[in-house]
This record gives structure tokens, C-alpha cells and sequence, in this order.
């Protein structure tokens, strides 16, 4: 199968990392369903940008923790653009929470978003990747999840390494029919939920602290971590699965021993 022929879902897909991932496909010759929720305008513009460069491109709402919604996110995919063979799960939520500050409701969240979508995506396209014996699913972590010490995103973090253990464990599952399923642990990019409400002075502080824990000396860009998510979605990446990829510039502020 040639990249040109693929036909990919990329939830949370109109800004940030997402935006990037689906520019990035499109780019190299996939069809891209760029899936959001509660903002279409970015997603409708997106699509209008990659229609206009001569990609098949379209937005579709969706609640991915909602497992009749992703059913019906990939049926239309299916429908408007042809059976997806690439599933990126991208969308994401995070609330900064320590110990003292911890909400439930703020976990729930997280958690039926951040692995439920996981979950719920992965049903929604496996039986027609294990029919048509080709599937990538490409699972975007962070590398919180493996132990990176920026104070705020414990339970964040116990999110993304559930998605991580599922990437194994459904990789064990659905490699023998053609698929493979890998992750990616994006280190801090430069993004709106990055730069949430911090002013321009905050940021830039930011922004400098961030920098000084790589070894590269800098932040990351989502192009970053669309580059990583194109390998892993691609044909060539056939005998590479159940793998984490850490895309963090070399992060220096891991917890404990190596």
C-alpha cells in the first residue's frame, strides 16, 4: 500500500498538535478527517486550507469518549472519504492538579477523554483494518506519562500511561491481522493549551525554563510530533508496533533512577 492511498482520522485534529498531524498527512498524499468537538470553526478552516492545496479533507464532529459518537465519526469518514487504514488519537484534556488540588470530576474528565477516546477509536476502526488486513493506529501520549517532574500534571499523567499500556496491549492484539498500534510522547510544544492564560512576559518565562531542560537546547514545535506520527502512520513502518516513541528534545527532569 503507497502513502497516497491512505485514508486517515485524526481526532482533535484542528488545532495545536493535531492541526500539524493532519496538515502532515494531507501533505503527503492521505485523505484526512480532521475530527472535532466543540469548536468548528478552526477544524472548517483547516479543511478549507488543505482542500484549497489540493487534498481531500474533511471536519466532522465528534465527542470521542462517547462510544456511539466514534462509531459514527468513522462511519462517515468511511463514507465521505473511503475506509480509514490511519487512526491517530490525539485529542486530549488536561487540568493541572497536584495532591492538595485534586478534583474528581477534573480525573473523570480526563480520563474518558484521554482513554476512553482511546478505547472507544480503536473499536470504531478495527474491525475494517482486521478485514482488510492494514491498519496504523498511533496513540499521542506525553512524556508525562513516563515521568517527566513539571509540577501540576500527576493525574494527567496517570492518564496518558493508561493510553500507553493500551498501546501495547492492542497492539498484542491486533498485529497478527496487519495492524500496528504505537505512541507518541510529545515533550512541551508550543501550543494554545500550552500557552494558556499566561501573559506575553509569563510565557517567554516559560518558554525559557522549558528550553533549559532538553538537551537540544529548545521547545518543541507540533511539527515535531507530526513528523514522528507520519513514520509510524506510513506503510514503511509494517514491523513497527507496541512502541513508544519519546519526541521531548532530550528532557533532563525525569523522577527517580534511570
Amino acid at each position: 500500500m503507497s502513502s497516497d492511498q491512505q485514508v486517515a482520522i485524526v481526532t482533535g485534529g484542528s488545532r495545536g498538535i493535531g492541526r500539524a498531524i493532519a496538515t502532515e498527512l494531507a501533505g503527503r498524499g492521505d485523505a484526512v478527517c480532521v475530527n472535532y468537538n466543540a469548536r468548528p470553526a478552526p477544524a472548517e478552516a483547516l479543511v478549507e486550507e488543505l482542500n484549497a492545496k489540493g487534498a481531500s479533507a474533511i471536519a466532522v464532529r465528534a465527542d470521542v469518549a462517547d462510544p456511539a459518537e466514534a462509531e459514527n465519526l468513522v462511519a462517515e469518514a468511511e463514507a465521505r472519504l473511503g475506509p480509514p487504514t490511519v487512526l491517530v488519537n490525539n485529542a486530549g484534556v488536561s487540568v493541572p492538579a497536584t495532591l492538595e488540588t485534586y478534583d474528581e470530576a477534573a480525573l473523570d474528565l480526563m480520563r474518558r477523554v484521554n482513554v476512553n477516546g482511546v478505547i472507544n477509536m480503536t473499536r470504531a476502526v478495527m474491525d475494517g483494518m482486521r478485514e482488510r488486513g492494514y491498519g496504523r493506529i498511533v496513540n499521542v501520549a506525553s512524556n508525562a506519562a513516563i515521568g517527566t517532574a513539571l509540577p501540576g500534571t500527576t493525574f494527567y499523567a496517570a492518564t496518558k500511561a493508561e493510553a500507553l499500556i493500551l498501546t501495547k496491549r492492542f497492539a498484542m492484539e491486533l498485529g497478527r491481522a496487519g495492524v500496528t498500534v504505537n505512541a507518541v510522547c510529545p515533550g512541551w510544544i508550543v501550543t494554545d493549551m500550552t500557552r494558556g492564560t499566561m501573559t506575553e512576559a509569563e510565557f517567554a518565562e516559560r518558554v525559557s525554563g522549558m528550553r533549559d531542560r532538553t538537551m537540544v537546547g529548545r521547545v518543541g514545535a507540533p511539527a515535531d510530533i507530526a513528523a514522528a506520527v507520519a513514520f509510524l502512520s506510513s506503510p514503511a513502518a509494517g514491523f513497527t508496533t507496541a512502541q513508544v516513541l519519546t519526541v521531548d528534545g532530550g528532557r533532563l527532569d525525569y523522577i527517580g533512577h534511570a
